[in-house]
C-alpha cells in the first residue's frame, strides 16, 4: 500500500463499510459522511479519518444522491421515497424530513445561512431551500432542466445541468430567484464547485472540453480536461481542484491548482468514482462499484490539527521570548536606576564635603573641619585641656564646663 501524500496525486484504496452504491461524501465536525442508494438499512457510513468506516442506519432506504454539512447539521437528499430529505447533527443518528416536493433531488449545498437543493424533475419547482435543513420551501428554477450539481461561492449560488440548450447554468444571489446563464458548451455538466476565486464545472460529455470556468458564475470559458472521462465527483481543497470519474483506465482522477490547467492522476482502482470531499488534509472519494475498495484517499489526515499545534507552539515560543526580553529590560532599567541613584548620592556627598570645607573659613573662624562638623551637631565641654562633645541640649559630664 503506497503512502498517501497531501496533494491529491497518490491515492490509496480503503475498505468501505459495505459494497453499497456510494454516491456522495462530505466532511464536517471532524467526520467524513457518505450516503448511497443501495443497501438495507445501511445507506450511510462514517469515518473519523477517511480510512476506517462504520455503517450507519439511514432514516429510510431511499436513493440518497447528495450530502452536505452546514450550520452544525448533515443534510442528505434523494431522488425517491416519501421523505426525500434526512438530517443528522452527528452523522450517526438520522431523521426523515419532508421535502418541498417529491422531485428527483440530485444535489444539495449550503451557503449564506441557507441549504439549497436542486432537482432533475418537477415543473417550475426544481429548487428548494431551507434555513435549518428541516423545513423546506419550493423555488422556481430558471428552467426545467435536469439540474445535477450546485455550489455556493463569492455570494452566489451556481447550478449546472445535464440538458437544455444554451441555458445549462443558472445562478442566484439568494437561492430563491434564479437566472439562466449560457455555458461554455452544451455538454452534460455534472458538477460544479468554487475555489480560489473561480467557479469550475466538470461534465461527462464533450471532446477535450469537459471543464469550464467562470470568475463570476455568468461568463463561462471552456478548458481542456486532462482526459475525456465521465467526470462526476468534484471538490476544491488545500489549494487544489480534484475531479474523479466513472470511466477511464488508470486515469480516473485529474487535478488542477487553478481550474484551468489539468493533470491526470492514477486512481487507486478503476472503480466508478462518483463523489469526492476534502477535510483536514485529506481527499476522500467514494464509488458505486468495486469489491471492498469503494473508498480511496489522498493526503495526510490531521493536517489542520498539526498546523494548529505548530502555530500554538510558535505563539508560545514568541510569547516566552517576549517575556524573557521584558524581564531583561526590567532588570536593565532597575540597574540603571540604581546606578543613577548611587551617582546622585555620591554627588550630594561630594558637594556637602566641599561646603563643609569652606564654612570654617567664613568670618575668620579657626575651627578645624572636624571640630566644625562636630559643632554643628553637639555641645563642646572642656576640662582643662580635655574636650568632649555631647548632644545639643545635653549636660556636660561631671567636671566639664560648657564652652560657649
Amino acid at each position: 500500500m503506497s503512502k498517501a501524500t497531501a496533494d491529491g496525486i497518490t491515492w490509496t484504496s480503503r475498505t468501505s463499510a459495505a459494497d453499497n452504491f456510494w454516491r456522495s461524501v462530505t466532511y464536517g465536525n471532524g467526520l467524513f459522511v457518505a450516503v448511497g442508494y443501495s443497501g438495507s438499512g445501511n445507506r450511510v457510513m462514517t469515518s473519523p479519518d477517511g480510512i476506517t468506516w462504520t455503517s450507519r442506519t439511514s432514516a429510510a432506504d431511499n436513493s440518497w444522491r447528495s450530502v452536505i454539512y452546514g450550520n452544525g447539521l448533515f443534510v442528505a437528499v434523494s431522488i425517491d421515497g416519501t421523505n426525500r430529505v434526512m438530517t443528522s447533527p452527528d452523522g450517526i443518528t438520522w431523521t426523515s424530513r419532508t421535502s418541498a416536493a417529491d422531485n428527483n433531488w440530485y444535489s444539495v449545498t449550503y451557503g449564506n445561512g441557507l441549504f439549497v437543493a436542486i432537482a432533475g424533475s418537477g415543473t417550475g419547482n426544481r429548487v428548494m431551500t431551507s434555513p435549518d435543513g428541516i423545513t423546506w420551501t419550493s423555488r422556481s428554477s430558471a428552467a426545467d432542466n435536469q439540474w445535477l450539481g450546485v455550489t455556493y461561492g463569492n455570494g452566489l449560488f451556481v447550478s449546472v445541468s445535464y440538458d437544455g440548450v444554451g441555458n445549462r447554468v443558472m445562478t442566484s444571489p439568494d437561492g430563491i430567484s434564479w437566472t439562466s446563464r449560457t455555458p461554455a458548451a452544451n455538454n452534460q455538466w455534472y458538477n460544479v464547485t468554487y475555489g480560489n476565486g473561480l467557479f469550475v464545472a466538470v461534465g461527462i460529455t464533450g471532446t477535450g472540453n469537459r471543464v469550464m470556468t467562470s470568475p463570476d458564475g455568468i461568463t463561462w470559458t471552456s478548458r481542456t480536461s486532462a482526459a475525456d472521462n465521465a467526470w462526476r465527483g468534484f471538490v476544491y481543497g488545500n489549494g487544489l481542484f480534484v475531479a474523479v470519474a466513472g470511466s477511464g483506465t488508470g486515469n480516473r482522477v485529474m487535478t488542477s491548482p487553478d481550474g484551468i490547467t489539468w493533470t491526470i492522476r492514477t486512481s487507486a482502482a478503476d472503480n466508478n468514482w462518483i463523489g469526492v470531499a476534502y477535510g483536514d488534509g485529506l481527499f476522500v472519494a467514494v464509488a458505486i462499484s468495486g469489491t471492498g475498495n469503494r473508498v480511496m484517499t489522498s493526503g495526510e489526515f490531521g493536517l489542520a490539527a498539526r498546523t494548529t499545534a505548530a502555530a500554538n507552539a510558535e505563539a508560545a515560543r514568541v510569547a516566552e521570548a517576549a517575556q524573557v526580553a521584558a524581564a531583561a529590560e526590567a532588570a536593565r532599567v532597575t540597574a540603571a536606576n540604581a546606578a543613577a541613584e548611587a551617582a546622585r548620592k555620591a554627588n550630594e556627598q561630594k558637594e556637602l564635603i566641599e561646603i563643609l570645607a569652606i564654612i570654617p573659613k567664613i568670618g575668620g573662624l579657626s575651627l578645624s573641619l572636624g571640630e566644625f562638623t562636630q559643632s554643628l551637631y553637639s555641645t563642646k565641654c572642656v576640662k582643662g585641656k580635655a574636650t568632649k562633645f555631647v548632644k545639643k541640649g545635653a549636660k556636660c559630664p561631671k567636671g566639664y564646663v560648657k564652652k560657649k
